[in-house]
C-alpha cells in the first residue's frame, strides 16, 4: 500500500471531472484524477459544446485547443434545429420542432461548437496533465472517510490490485450516474426517476448522406421505425452517425433484444431503404431519468455533474451542465485553499447549482415530453429557450448582494448585470487589442466603473492593498483602461456612468451599485462589505462565514 498527499481528489475521468481537474489546475491547485474506465471515451458522446461552455474554455485559455477539433463548420448543424420526418427518405417534408436560439455575437463572444467527447476528453488529458494534475485510469474509489482537516481515500489500481490511500482536501464526485461517491455519502435523489430506455447505436451508412440531401440538423426524429421513437445526430461531424431507438422493459424488451440485425433493421426502416448498407460500430443502453441529490455537498466532499444532476437529453443540458459545475466549484476550492475563500463560499456552490440542475432537468423533461408528443399546453408554455438555460440562468446564495426575487430561468433572456446573473458581454478595446468583457474574469474579483467612476476604482484600489481577495478595477470609458467599441458599457451594465459593477471570477456578478456613492468612504464601505460577502465572509466583520 502506498500513500498520496494533494489537494483535490477528482474521481471520474469523464468531460466533467477531466474539466473539474483542468480548471483546478488553472487556479492553481494540482489534482489526482482517478478514472475506472481504460482510457478516454471512444465514442463521440456529449457532441455539444454550448457557447457558455466554450466561454469557460476561454477564460482558462485553452479554448483554441478544443475548437481545432472542430470538424467544418458544425455551426450549420445547430441552425437547423429539431426535425422530425416519417422516413430520412422524406427529409424535404420535414416539421421543424424545435428551433432554438444558441448563441449571437451580442450575446457571447463565443459559439456553440460540434465535437465528439471521444476528441475533447484526449485534449482535457493532456492539458490537465499541463497544469501539474495527474490522470490514473484503471483507477477506482473504494471508500473514503472524512475529518475536520480533510479526506482519506482508499483507491485500487485495477491492474495490480494495489490499494492506494489517498491524503486529500477535498474530494470532488464527478462519477456519473451511478456515482459511489454519492452511494458511500449516503445522499438520497429527488424527482421522477426513469422515465425512458433508449439504446444508442453508433454506425456507418454512406447513403445516408444522399437521402439527406445535406441537410443538417441538431437531432431529426424518424416516425416509421419499427416499434419505436427513432433519434438520427451526427453533430460531431464525422461517422458515426448515432441512432438511439427507444425499447421498453415494461414490454419484457432489454437491450439484448437488439441484436446488430435488428439495429440494421430499424436504421433502415427509419431511412426508407430497405436495402441501404449498415454497418453498427457500438450499442450502448442507458436511461433517461430525472433526478437530482439532495445537496451537492456534504463537508469535504463535492458532487458534479451526473453524479449530482440527471436529466433526459434532450437540449443536450448534461455535459455542459457538468462543466458550469465544475468551474463554479474549482474557483471556489482555489479561494478556500488559497486562503481568501471562506466555508461559505464553499456552501454557496450546492446554493448555486443545485438551484440551476433542477431548473435544467424540469426543462429536458418539458423537452422530452414535447418530443415524444405527450406534451400538454401547460408544459408546452413553461419550455424556456435554450439560450436562457445555457446563459441566462440565475443564482441565489448568501454570498451576492442585492440579488432580485427572480426564479433561475424567466421566460426572456435579461442579461443586464442583475447580482446573480453572468456580466454581458460587450465588445472592449485596450490598447488597441479588440476583447470582451468576459475576456476579464477568471483569477480573481474585478470591478468595473465608468468615465465617472474614479471614486469607485479609488475605493478598488484601497480595499485590494488588503489582500481580502484578488481585486483589479478598470474604469470604461474615452480616457479610461478600457474603451467600449460597439455599444454603450454602461448601459448594458444597468449603471449610470458613476455606477460600478463587482463581478466573480466565474463572470457572474457579485454585487451592483447603478450610481456614484455619497462620499469616499461610503464607496470603500459599501465595496468592502460586498467583496467580504462575496469571498464568504461576514460582511461587517470580515471573519469568515
Amino acid at each position: 500500500m502506498s500513500d498520496v498527499r494533494v489537494p483535490v481528489l477528482v474521481v471520474g475521468g469523464g468531460p466533467v471531472g477531466l474539466s473539474t481537474a483542468l480548471f483546478l489546475g488553472c487556479h492553481g491547485v494540482p489534482t489526482l484524477l482517478v478514472e475506472k474506465r481504460d482510457s478516454t471515451s471512444q465514442l463521440p458522446r456529449a457532441p455539444g459544446l454550448q457557447a457558455r461552455t466554450m466561454e469557460l474554455f476561454r477564460a482558462a485559455g485553452v479554448n483554441r485547443e478544443i475548437r481545432a477539433l472542430e470538424v467544418g463548420d458544425s455551426h450549420a448543424y445547430f441552425e437547423g434545429g429539431i426535425l422530425q420526418v416519417n422516413t430520412f427518405a422524406e427529409i424535404d417534408d420535414a416539421v421543424v420542432l424545435e428551433a432554438p436560439s444558441l448563441d449571437g455575437p451580442e450575446i457571447s463572444p463565443e459559439r456553440v461548437m460540434g465535437c465528439g467527447q471521444d476528441r475533447y476528453e484526449r485534449v482535457l488529458v493532456d492539458l490537465v496533465r499541463r497544469q501539474g494534475g495527474e490522470v490514473r485510469f484503471r483507477h477506482r474509489l473504494l471508500s473514503f472517510t472524512q475529518d475536520a482537516d480533510g479526506v482519506t481515500a482508499l483507491v485500487e489500481d485495477k491492474d495490480t490490485g494495489e490499494q492506494i490511500t489517498v491524503r486529500a482536501d477535498y474530494l470532488v464526485g464527478a462519477d456519473g450516474a451511478n456515482s459511489r461517491t454519492r452511494h458511500l455519502l449516503g445522499l438520497r435523489r429527488e424527482g421522477r426517476g426513469t422515465v425512458f430506455n433508449a439504446l444508442s447505436v453508433y454506425f456507418r451508412a454512406p447513403e445516408l448522406e444522399e437521402l439527406l440531401k445535406g441537410r443538417k440538423f441538431i437531432l431529426c426524429y424518424a416516425m416509421a421505425a419499427p416499434g419505436t421513437l427513432m433519434g438520427l445526430s451526427r453533430l460531431h461531424g464525422v461517422d458515426p452517425w448515432l441512432a438511439a431507438p427507444l425499447y421498453y422493459p415494461e414490454k419484457g424488451e432489454t437491450p439484448e433484444d437488439y441484436p446488430d440485425e435488428r439495429c440494421v433493421d430499424i436504421v433502415r426502416t427509419a431511412a426508407g431503404k430497405p436495402d441501404m448498407k449498415v454497418e453498427i460500430v457500438a450499442k450502448v443502453p442507458w436511461q433517461g431519468a430525472q433526478l437530482v441529490a439532495e445537496t451537492f455537498r456534504r463537508e469535504r466532499v463535492f458532487l458534479v455533474g451526473d453524479a449530482a444532476h440527471v436529466h433526459p437529453p434532450a437540449g443536450g443540458f448534461g455535459a455542459n451542465t457538468g462543466i458550469h459545475d465544475a468551474h463554479n466549484l474549482a474557483w471556489k476550492i482555489g479561494a478556500a485553499l488559497t486562503g481568501w475563500g471562506g466555508d461559505a463560499l464553499l456552501d454557496s456552490y450546492d446554493a448555486e447549482r443545485r438551484g440551476v440542475g433542477r431548473a435544467m432537468a424540469e426543462q429536458a423533461m418539458v423537452r422530452n415530453r414535447i418530443r415524444h408528443g405527450y406534451a400538454d399546453e401547460e408544459t408546452v408554455a413553461s419550455m424556456v429557450d435554450d439560450i436562457i438555460i445555457t446563459l441566462g440562468y440565475r443564482y441565489r446564495s448568501d454570498v451576492l448582494t442585492g440579488v432580485p426575487d427572480s426564479p433561475v430561468l424567466t421566460p426572456n433572456l435579461r442579461l443586464t448585470a442583475e447580482p446573480g446573473t453572468r456580466a454581458p458581454h460587450v465588445w472592449l478595446e485596450r490598447d488597441g487589442a479588440r476583447l470582451s468583457t468576459i475576456d476579464l474574469f477568471w483569477d480573481g474579483f474585478v470591478l468595473l466603473t465608468g468615465s465617472e467612476g474614479d471614486a469607485w476604482k479609488r475605493a478598488a484600489e484601497r480595499v485590494g492593498v488588503r489582500d481580502v481577495a484578488p481585486l483589479r478595477a478598470y474604469r470604461v470609458g474615452a480616457d479610461g483602461d478600457l474603451r467600449s467599441v460597439e455599444r454603450d458599457w454602461a448601459g448594458a451594465y444597468g449603471i449610470s456612468e458613476g455606477g460600478a459593477v463587482l463581478v466573480r471570477p466565474d463572470a457572474f456578478v457579485a454585487w451592483r451599485s447603478a450610481g456614484p456613492a455619497a462620499t469616499p468612504a461610503d464607496a470603500e464601505s459599501e465595496l468592502t462589505g460586498a467583496l467580504a460577502r462575496a469571498c464568504g465572509h461576514d460582511a461587517e466583520t470580515g471573519e469568515p462565514r
